[in-house]
């Protein structure tokens, strides 16, 4: 619990009082809860948050990811790409499930994604083959283009 001191101005709070809040995106989606708040040592901005989204179930969000905080919760600028979220093509039919994200190692911006659709069966996906995030993914090609991919 955090207690805000004499002289301290109105716009600040403590990291601890974040942990725990609903994350949410502008259409309501909710992603978990706020685990961790990540702080640069060395300019002490604020580079980003452990996202909780169940058993074993944790991702960071970047700092371009957070639009504010509000009282109750972390409101998202924008939706993020997790692993295990449902994959569907242009026309809403399944397709399968994000099993893994490529990212940038220096910036950490996605640059692909692999989708799992089977057991055994998986293919990378470039950035630009996402139509739209969500509660989904949704690309930007039907079922039998995605099938026609090496």
């Amino acid at each position: 619990m955090s207690v805000k001191l004499e002289g301290m101005p109105n716009n600040l709070a403590t990291a601890d009082t974040f942990t725990g809040k609903k994350v949410i995106d502008r259409e309501g989606i909710e992603y978990g809860k706020v685990k961790h708040i990540h702080i640069n040592q060395e300019t002490l901005a604020v580079n980003g948050v452990t996202i909780h989204q169940g058993f074993r179930r944790d991702y960071f969000l970047s700092e371009d990811y957070i639009d504010k905080f509000s009282e109750e919760t972390l409101l998202l600028s924008r939706p993020p790409v997790r692993t295990g979220i449902q994959v569907t093509d242009i026309d809403r039919h399944k397709i399968g499930k994000v099993k893994r994200l490529h990212k940038n190692s220096d910036t950490n911006e996605l640059e692909s994604i692999e989708v799992s659709d089977g057991l055994m069966h998986s293919k990378i996906l470039s950035k630009s083959d996402i139509w739209g995030v969500g509660e989904k993914v949704i690309l930007r090609m039907t079922k039998e283009e995605f099938k026609k991919l090496e």
